[in-house]
């Protein structure tokens, strides 16, 4: 008989608990109470997701987000792992978040969900700005948006179909 490793299993992303909401449901028979949970998980090297989940405790509601949020992990190409290629503009509804690649040593500049997001992605060092609507769920949206149209300098040489050196000039 085979023996299974009794160790638990070490977390293979970190989380962060972006908001948790109660959300009612009136029905003829009363107020169904609920609750909705956003989470960012990533491991601090290049890897990040944002999921949700609803669930009559708040536990269960994290628990599925979390879930939700290791199932749409996106991979990012960091510049000398510390910040990102290029200015992007992500949008979600009404909430727009500008990034900006930034100086060695600049830190991240960011504010509630958006900071969660980047810190969890790996980013050291970005400038980013919330523009619009300040709801916790989109501009943590819109910050995904941003950090996935992306373009690593690879990336773009071998769309173009020259070299790096070309790019770079």
């Amino acid at each position: 008989m085979e023996k299974r490793n009794s160790k638990p299993r070490e977390k293979e992303y970190n989380e962060t608990v972006i908001s948790v909401n109660r959300v009612t449901k009136v029905t003829k028979g009363g107020r169904r109470l609920r609750f909705a949970a956003t989470v960012a998980v990533g491991d601090g090297k290049g890897k990040v997701g944002l999921g949700t989940g609803k669930a009559n405790e708040v536990q269960d509601a994290i628990k599925k987000a979390i879930q939700n949020a290791t199932n749409n992990i996106i991979k990012l190409d960091l510049v000398e792992n510390r910040t990102v290629s290029h200015d992007a503009i992500g949008t979600s509804g009404a909430a727009k978040v500008l990034i900006k690649p930034a100086k060695a040593g600049t830190g991240i500049i960011a504010g509630g969900s958006v900071r969660a997001v980047l810190e969890l992605a790996g980013v050291k060092d970005i400038i980013s700005k919330s523009l619009g609507s300040n709801t916790k769920l989109n501009t943590a949206r819109a910050t995904m948006a941003a950090l996935k149209s992306q373009k690593s300098v690879e990336k773009i040489a071998e769309l173009r179909g020259k070299s790096i050196e070309e790019i770079l000039g």
